[in-house]
């Protein structure tokens, strides 16, 4: 358990056998700088500092700053996937056909453009992999190519329906 206004994140380096994490240090007003941009990611400089009681100075240095410790990692603009031809998600589990070859799947998919996330995954499967296409023939097709490139057996679940999605994390 952390103490107050400390965080974990993890380490670059993962020492075998258990995940190292190492603690962030957030002021309070620099929490209140994150919040407010995963609201809304646009919002000025004047604005965040209207907001916090700060000069939009010691906003731009503040922010540089989280983004420097890689608190903040990027700004995104938010698609809808259904507006842009991809209505169906799906999560397949996968695992190796040879348990004992090397665990090189993540780097062997990682260039199919329909994969939107890989999560490496404790349990029968090694993987679960988030995926979206627009029609269950291009699933077919694709769950055909990972099978093929990284060698692996598979298992799909097709979503229905997302009640809510990409939360951000908690601060």
């Amino acid at each position: 358990m952390s103490a107050p206004g400390w965080h974990t994140k993890p380490s670059p380096a993962v020492p075998e056998g258990a995940p190292a994490l190492k603690l962030i240090h957030m002021e309070d007003l620099d929490r209140q700088i994150v919040e407010l941009l995963v609201r809304d990611g646009r919002m000025s400089y004047t604005d965040l500092g209207k907001a916090t009681g700060l000069s939009t100075s010691a906003v731009h240095q503040r922010v540089r700053r989280l983004e420097q410790r890689g608190v903040i990692r990027g700004y995104a603009a938010v698609v809808d996937p259904e507006a842009v031809g991809l209505p169906l998600t799906a999560f397949i589990s996968v695992k190796p056909f040879d348990p004992s070859a090397p665990d090189d799947i993540a780097e062997r998919l990682a260039d199919v453009p329909e994969i939107e996330a890989c999560h490496s995954v404790a349990g029968d499967e090694n993987y679960i992999l988030k995926v979206r296409v627009a029609t269950p023939l291009e699933l077919e097709h694709l769950l055909s190519r990972i099978r093929s490139l990284a060698g692996v057996s598979s298992r799909t679940t097709v979503v229905l329906s997302t009640p809510y999605e990409a939360r951000p994390p908690r601060i």
